[in-house]
């Protein structure tokens, strides 16, 4: 897994083979398919783990933080941080995702998560008064999620036009404060992010 994300760092997944990957991991290429399929696969693990990794520095800050407006920007520069950290298993999934059925289901999966979770929030917060109805929970979560993985997605992978990194979070939390609130601050400011 060290030595993928090595050579990803310095070639794209098309140019690396289960050779590169068996020989810096030090192993023989049938040790290699003893753990993994496919190349593919090493990547699609990689993937895994940072989802989980995510998704657990999301739950630190939905329990730690009691005033939700903290939460939901927590959790934004996180996952920032811990996708863009691995900017070149970003742009490797990205490029298995044009031709492997696999990658585009891994990622149909985890945008549906983030979806389901994020529409669960929005309609707690609506529950408590905080933020005011409006489109479906369901809808604007869907939005908010694909916005976020787009523009995240077209820093990781260096496109133009792009966010500038020192501005990204404030755009994004600013976008998702006035789309569920209708403003920066909920009418009821603390409360526990928690169910």
């Amino acid at each position: 897994m060290s030595t993928a994300e090595r050579l990803l760092q310095e070639h794209s997944l098309g140019e690396i083979s289960v050779d590169d990957l068996a020989r810096g991991a030090g192993i023989s290429r049938p040790a290699f398919y003893f753990y993994f399929p496919s190349k593919d696969a090493v990547v699609l693990t990689l993937v895994d783990r940072m989802v989980e990794e995510a998704a657990t520095a999301r739950e630190a800050a939905e329990r730690l933080l009691a005033d939700s407006i903290t939460a939901w920007r927590e959790s934004l520069k996180s996952f920032y941080a811990i996708f863009g950290a691995h900017r070149a298993v970003i742009r490797a999934a990205t490029e298995l995702s044009a031709t492997n059925a696999e990658a585009r289901d891994l990622r149909t999966q985890v945008i549906e998560g983030w979806v389901a979770h994020v529409t669960e929030r929005i309609e707690v917060e609506r529950e408590r008064g905080a933020a005011p109805a409006g489109v479906p929970a369901r809808e604007l979560a869907t939005a908010l999620v694909q916005m976020n993985e787009r523009v995240l997605s077209a820093i990781f992978v260096e496109e133009v036009p792009a966010l500038a990194e020192d501005t990204v979070i404030d755009t994004l939390d600013h976008i998702w404060m006035s789309a569920i609130y209708g403003s920066k601050t909920p009418s009821t400011s603390i409360s526990s992010f928690s169910l």
